[in-house]
């Protein structure tokens, strides 16, 4: 059974009180040893028992609280050894330390640090930060962040440092006007190993931080979609999707392990003229032969076809419309740009440029009714663009043949879509897309626009001028066409509304590529002027961007164009390189239970590492021989540094009371002491990303950490022939290789940890 969490509040002691009691009558229920124990099973026990409503609340209370009383109860009384009778709260202050040990140095940190400024507890624990590199410490404070007058920040620094006192932690160091805390190393190891081993896969996560009160663990969770991936039916799974895909899976488990409810939602592009297009197409390029075998694949290619021959229908048209673009850019040339403020401004090279002359101006004058003219002869043939057009007025206007054949070609799509999802261990609590949006919802945020004045009629169209409304930048945008059909963000305008009133969330996020930056700008900003309730709901929205996935020279992939990379190909490819590498060693291949499976865990590992290595913002190049590569932070890297603990594991069993047992001064080698510290680092890692919602600021941490465990690999002792002071295989006694063990497997759970938040899957042999 996992362990409930609770907080660690002033009020845990009355509670601690009635834990026993509860225990003994749940044990006797058979709900502890056979259920898991949540809030309704509590309180549905509770009432049978015919207890007070007072009582009911504080048993309840208590009975989440179970797992996090024993870790407190391990901690204090570790501290209490000692001398540390209990760990400092302090009002507006929130610690966790049953789920993050540091918080128990923080708190040690706060009281003194009260005690020899003067400074508010709240200012303090905001102040104090952590550290990436270790070599800075443990914690560090800048002092001017205590925002104190009266005395100079390096001064205070150096009192800081002198009056500072406790055994849990060092003497601090003053550097300047920063304070640096190094934590004891022997109580810091049987405070965090002893935690690692008995949380096992909840270590470093707290569950409090989505409750609606994160000090109540018996309170609301609060609840978050985001909605991701979205691909267009009928389009293949390419490389291009896997980066909304996967960061909105990780984002998924980052909310659900800071205890949010969450829903994830793929809002499919099943709507619009592309339909038509696609349905012409296939009537003159599909075959049914193909369609079965490979249905996306086929439809994508029909449809990079179809676009072929609808771009040179379209090519007078489009010529017209970038000669107007040539001319408006010609007529309107960019100003200089100034230099930043006490700056010279930087050479700039001077460029010739055509002046806009009175011919320029009257062809551009001319060039509305020329486009106007090729755009009525395009309709009159009828061109593949038109045919499409009123392909897609059928489906909305319910044309039965037409939904049909749309309907075939979603249904096939999805089927895809879905196996390709399970293999990159993504699910879905929900397909969605545009073609569920309710009709009745789009027409009402129309009608609420036109009523409050913000969308106005142009040529039979309905517009929004957002440059009227407070937001130049975001120029003019469509809600509806002069045929009367709805567009992608009416659709938006309306499911928006209807995600709020089915499920009435607190947080929702949309995952979506920065080259729709100015849509979605536009669509929140329309909410906002729309008013309540569609402003009090977009309040609640949050717009998640990221960069593009290029070709590995580092041009942009197009659908239309067929220059996109086609995912299950990629997956596959490196799957197979992959199952070349284990098959070269061929003992090790022989114990692997799934070469299979376990190779397209490694391509997937390879693949999903190289799209977190940077930031969600940046565009990166899709480059399968880089990725792939053991070399390096890589996917395949970071598989092997854990199937290398699990092989430990296996070789050298530890029993698991002996690994709680262990005499850890015996790993306080200064390899093994670095672990300890990198391990604690976790909870903070999670924290942190909590707030940035950066994967990459998970993988840095792995990395790290597994760069630090290797050194414990290879630590040697000069003074001792260079013995290996960290080898399982060679400790000297079965009390240092427990020790060692214990270290070790607190590692491989850390790493564990880790590698499940971004969505990989952990091999123990490979």
């Amino acid at each position: 059974m996992r362990p409930v969490r609770r907080a660690f509040t002033s009020s845990a002691r009355p509670l601690h009180a009635l834990r026993p009691w509860l225990c003994r009558n749940f044990t006797k229920r058979r709900v502890l040893s056979h259920e898991t124990v949540t809030p309704s099973a509590t309180r549905n026990y509770i009432s049978r028992l015919r207890i007070s409503p007072f009582q009911s609340s504080q048993y309840a209370t208590m009975a989440l609280a179970n797992g996090a009383a024993s870790d407190m109860e391990q901690i204090t009384s570790h501290l209490q050894t000692l001398g540390i009778s209990s760990i400092p709260t302090f009002p507006g202050v929130q610690l966790y330390p049953q789920h993050n040990p540091v918080d128990v140095y923080r708190a040690v940190i706060i009281q003194q640090l009260q005690t020899i400024t003067g400074a508010e507890p709240e200012i303090i624990n905001n102040a104090v930060q952590w550290t990436q590199d270790l070599k800075h410490g443990d914690l560090v404070l800048p002092v001017p962040a205590l925002r104190l007058k009266g005395k100079k920040p390096d001064e205070l620094a150096k009192e800081i440092s002198e009056k500072f006192s406790s055994p849990l932690i060092q003497k601090p160091t003053a550097e300047k006007t920063y304070v640096r805390f190094f934590f004891e190393p022997k109580s810091y190891a049987k405070l965090v190993l002893p935690t690692i081993l008995k949380q096992k896969g909840d270590y470093g996560f707290n569950p409090n931080l989505g409750l609606e009160d994160p000090k109540d663990p018996s309170s609301r969770k609060k609840k978050v979609i985001v909605e991701y991936s979205s691909p267009n039916i009928a389009k293949e799974f390419h490389t291009g999707h896997l980066r909304s895909t996967i960061i909105g899976g990780f984002l998924i488990k980052l909310y659900s392990r800071a205890g949010w409810d969450t829903l994830s939602m793929n809002y499919l592009g099943d709507w619009g003229k592309q339909y038509g297009v696609l349905a012409q197409g296939f009537e003159k390029y599909g075959s049914e032969e193909e369609l079965q075998k490979e249905p996306v694949k086929h439809l994508n290619e029909v449809y990079v076809k179809i676009n072929q021959d609808n771009s040179a229908e379209l090519k007078p048209l489009n010529a017209l419309k970038d000669r107007q673009k040539e001319l408006e850019k010609l007529k309107m040339p960019k100003k200089p740009v100034k230099p930043a403020k006490g700056k010279p401004a930087e050479p700039v090279e001077p460029v010739v440029q055509e002046e806009f002359t009175e011919a320029h101006e009257k062809e551009l004058a001319e060039l509305p009714a020329k486009m106007e003219k090729v755009e009525q002869e395009l309709a009159a043939i009828p061109s593949i663009d038109e045919k499409a057009r009123q392909f897609f007025a059928r489906m909305y206007n319910g044309d039965k043949e037409a939904l049909q054949n749309w309907q075939r070609f979603r249904d096939l799509s999805i089927d895809a879509y879905i196996k390709m999802y399970a293999r990159l261990n993504i699910e879905f609590d929900e397909y969605g897309g545009e073609s569920t949006v309710k009709e009745a919802n789009m027409e009402q945020a129309v009608v609420v626009l036109e009523k409050k004045g913000i969308s106005e009629d142009s040529k039979g169209a309905i517009i929004v001028d957002l440059s009227k409304h407070g937001a130049p930048t975001l120029g003019k945008t469509l809600v509806k066409k002069r045929d009367g059909t709805s567009l992608y963000l009416t659709r938006d305008i309306a499911g928006n509304f209807e995600r709020y009133e089915k499920h009435k969330f607190d947080k929702m996020i949309y995952v979506v590529a920065s080259q729709q930056d100015v849509h979605m700008a536009q669509f929140f900003k329309i909410l906002e002027l729309m008013g309540e309730p569609y402003a009090e709901i977009v309040a609640r929205c949050e717009h998640i961007t990221f960069g593009m996935v290029k070709d590995p020279k580092g041009q942009t992939m197009s659908t239309r164009k067929g220059t996109v990379v086609s995912l299950a190909d990629s997956l596959d490819h490196a799957k197979e390189f992959m199952h070349d590498v284990m098959r070269k060693n061929d003992d090790k291949y022989k114990q692997v239970a799934d070469p299979e499976s376990t190779a397209d865990i490694l391509a997937i590992s390879a693949i999903m590492v190289q799209d977190y290595s940077g930031k969600r913002i940046n565009n990166y190049n899709f480059d399968l021989e880089k990725m792939t590569s053991f070399e390096g932070d890589t996917g395949p890297y970071l598989q092997y540094s854990h199937a290398r603990v699990c092989s430990m594991e296996r070789k050298n069993p530890v029993p698991f009371e002996q690994l709680l047992a262990a005499d850890l001064s015996l790993i306080m080698s200064k390899e093994g002491i670095e672990l300890v510290r990198t391990l604690a680092q976790w909870p903070d890692v999670f924290l942190n990303t909590y707030k940035t919602r950066e994967p990459v600021t998970v993988l840095s941490y792995l990395f790290k950490m597994t760069h630090v465990l290797s050194t414990c690999y290879e630590a040697k002792d000069a003074s001792n022939h260079n013995a290996k002071t960290m080898s399982v295989m060679f400790a000297e006694t079965p009390e240092k290789k427990a020790a060692l063990m214990a270290l070790y497997d607190c590692s491989r759970q850390v790493l564990g940890n880790g590698m499940r938040l971004l969505g990989l899957t952990p091999v123990e042999r490979m």
